[in-house]
């Protein structure tokens, strides 16, 4: 659980199994304002109607033009919410967040997909010189990377 004064927390994930894994951390965010950043319509029906959520739109390294829209949408959430903290599973819409909010201060705590059994994702191994605290959901993958820890089964 995040401890001390109630901040706004960010929690970032694609629609899928990014999202059905950020939402097990529910116990973490507990008694904190939040708003969710995912990337479809089938996200956000996920989340309820009380919660605030952004829908992105999908993208990825093959589609530079939707990422850069992307990009944009991201940039102007995040000026208008201010989060302190983000907290993201992936994927790109994870790693376009997560590197915006702290370049605009926002602490960052990654949590890669338990899909990643052998390294590190590729938006984790991206975001990894920008993040705050970077956690594998595995031992030996933990293990391959500088500044990532694995403090047990989070899921």
């Amino acid at each position: 659980m995040i401890k001390n004064q109630p901040c706004k927390i960010a929690l970032v994930a694609s629609a899928g199994g990014h999202l059905t894994q950020l939402l097990k951390l529910r116990l973490v965010w507990k008694g904190h304002p939040v708003m969710f950043v995912t990337t479809t319509e089938v996200g956000r029906s996920k989340l309820g109607s009380e919660e605030t959520v952004y829908v992105l739109g999908e993208c990825n390294r093959q589609q530079p033009i939707l990422t850069l829209g992307v990009f944009f949408r991201c940039l102007r959430i995040l000026a208008r919410e201010r989060p302190k903290i983000i907290l993201s599973t992936g994927a790109a819409v994870g790693f376009l967040t997560c590197f915006l909010g702290k370049l605009m201060g926002a602490k960052v705590i990654w949590v890669d997909s338990i899909a990643n059994a052998r390294r590190l994702s590729m938006s984790g191994r991206m975001i990894r010189p920008f993040a705050d605290l970077i956690l594998s959901q595995w031992p030996d993958v933990a293990a391959r990377y500088p500044n990532v820890k694995y403090i047990g089964s989070l899921i």
